[in-house]
């Protein structure tokens, strides 16, 4: 039962931290900011959040910017959601996707390789 409501609990703040990102926090240097994924402990006081940006030299600028704006995100964030207790955010850069760039150059190369050999 407390996985479900961690579940809602982790979507319910991913969404409202996108719109957050979109209107209050938007920075054309950066792009579109985009909320990957949100992990909540079970005690809801601390929320795991994970960000990608398109620009890959950017992660760190952006991590630091939003890490100094850490306390305004939270402050929207209390007045969008009902909990008690709004969880402390800690905030990540996702490289999800520089593994799948990885993965596909890997096959790439595999696959040209035998094409060469045939």
């Amino acid at each position: 039962m407390a996985s479900h409501r961690l579940e809602r609990v982790s979507h319910q703040i991913k969404d409202e931290l996108s719109l957050i990102f979109l209107h209050k926090v938007q920075d054309k240097k950066f792009g579109l900011i985009t909320v990957t994924n949100v992990k909540v402990t079970p005690d809801l006081r601390e929320a795991k959040i994970y960000l990608s940006v398109f620009e890959k030299e950017l992660r760190a600028e952006l991590l630091s910017k939003v890490n100094e704006l850490k306390g305004l995100i939270r402050t929207e964030l209390a007045h969008k959601i009902q909990l008690r207790y709004v969880p402390e955010l800690f905030f990540f850069i996702d490289d999800t996707l520089d593994y799948v760039e990885k993965i596909e150059k890997l096959f790439k190369e595999i696959h040209d390789n035998e094409k060469h050999e045939d």
